[in-house]
């Protein structure tokens, strides 16, 4: 059977496969594994629950706090706030864990659950993995006041915002440290609404929002991190410094410089990375992103002195290697970017403010900052219908790999992997020009699907 439990939580089609009674489950059964040490020294569990704005997040976060206080924790329903919130929050109240109501980028008909440890953190594979095997065993069942009380977190999105703020201080004139930029918000219809313009507004920008108007059906429709034109054509109209895009739980930051132009997650991370490297913040001066990250990327490091570090993709990777080695920064070229001094997981309006801030700080422009690094062209084609692990040890593909790198040499660069979900292989080719890539790409494709196919 397949693990419940992917990348990010449990996700699926609301009302069809992310059933009340599955999140029933998932939150009785959590209520045991990340509450037990509570339990054992006597005290009473506490968690917190989020979600975003999506319609049936209302019924799943309902559920989830039902299945909770049924086995004994005592629930602080925060509402529709970020998943970045839900984790700052689980930490600032030293709750025993949280849980966040989200499908993230997904069209409003899906949903998932995301759980939150101590501290804020993301759950290990194996805590995971005992939360899924306890959804079929007895579960906890308090009578009278062994039960759990659901009441209002009245201030999680005050504390969430003031957390904000407290990590981009004011000027050492006195002035707000975004004072004086003009600043394009897309909310994505998501969690971000109401936060993300209050913070950069109090920070001291001046702030146009779009995508701010949710309505459990619209969330991610057209607009937010996935879908850039119409904030691409909002700041360009209206002269402003950047935009800013979040996806619907306001993870995810990519951003649009004043000429309309996209600045990725690969190009945000190295922005922020030689900031911190020269002010004694980029800790063992290493940046750690993923594989697909662009070969433009690590060339700029390579030419700041920054070590980069690669991981699988996936963000909870980068946050395992982060979390390991102590280091400050990483993140993927989606936009999920971790800082670590002030968050346990991506945070899409934290990265905003210190993208912003850099602008502000160095009085250049963010085209001016992004130059920093050269973006080379990436083509990505998934063949499917192929026997996907055995790319690494096919001597065919192997060797139409060799040949393609060899001739890109340092030019370019080739990254082969199996889908971690469906039977497809991922080939990415990098190149110096788009036609290269786009040709080498094909290629490599051809090889595949003929010398691995089914």
């Amino acid at each position: 059977m397949a693990r419940l439990f992917g990348t990010d939580g449990v996700r699926g089609l609301a009302n069809d496969h992310l059933t009340v009674e599955l999140s029933v489950g998932l939150a009785q059964a959590a209520a045991i594994v990340l509450a037990r040490e509570t339990r054992e020294h006597g005290r009473r569990p506490r968690a917190v629950v989020a979600r975003d704005p999506r319609i049936s997040g209302e019924f799943l976060a309902a559920a989830v706090s039902a299945g909770l206080a049924s086995s004994g924790v005592d629930v602080l329903d925060a509402g529709v706030i970020p998943t970045p919130a839900a984790a700052f929050l689980t930490a600032d109240i030293g709750a025993d864990f949280g849980v966040m109501i989200s499908a993230s980028h997904n069209a409003a008909p899906d949903n998932g659950i995301k759980f939150f440890a101590r501290g804020g953190r993301k759950l290990p594979d194996e805590l995971e993995d005992e939360i899924e095997l306890l959804l079929a065993s007895p579960k906890l069942a308090p009578t009278g006041a062994g039960v759990g009380r659901i009441s209002r977190f009245a201030d999680a999105e005050d504390r969430y915002a003031l957390h904000l703020l407290r990590t981009i201080p004011t000027k050492p004139d006195g002035t707000p440290a975004l004072g004086g930029l003009r600043v394009v918000l897309d909310c994505a219809n998501g969690a971000a609404a109401g936060v993300s313009p209050q913070v950069f507004t109090d920070a001291g920008a001046e702030v146009t929002v779009i995508g701010n108007e949710p309505d459990g059906l619209n969330i991610n429709d057209g607009v937010g991190s996935t879908h850039l034109g119409r904030l691409r054509e909002t700041v360009v109209a209206l002269g402003a410094d950047i935009g800013i895009a979040h996806d619907g739980d306001a993870d995810r930051c990519l951003a649009v410089d004043a000429d309309g132009n996209v600045v990725d997650g690969d190009q945000i991370m190295a922005i922020i990375a030689i900031s911190m490297q020269q002010r004694g913040l980029l800790r063992e001066n290493t940046l750690v992103a993923t594989v697909m990250s662009n070969l433009g990327l690590k060339i700029a490091m390579r030419d700041a002195g920054i070590t980069m570090h690669e991981t699988k993709v996936g963000d909870r990777y980068v946050l395992a290697e982060l979390n390991a080695r102590g280091l400050a920064l990483g993140g993927e070229q989606s936009g999920h970017v971790i800082l670590t001094d002030y968050a346990t997981t991506g945070d899409g309006i934290l990265t905003g403010l210190h993208l912003a801030s850099v602008m502000s700080d160095t009085g250049k422009t963010l085209r001016e900052l992004a130059d920093v690094m050269r973006v080379y062209p990436q083509v990505l084609i998934n063949v499917r219908g192929v026997r996907k692990d055995d790319c690494a040890d096919d001597e065919h593909v192997q060797a139409a790999v060799r040949r393609v790198v060899d001739t890109l040499g340092d030019t370019g660069r080739v990254l082969l992997r199996p889908s971690g979900t469906e039977p497809l292989v991922r080939v990415m080719v990098e190149a110096a020009d788009h036609d290269s890539a786009q040709r080498y790409a094909e290629e490599l494709a051809d090889v595949v699907r003929e010398s691995l196919a089914l």
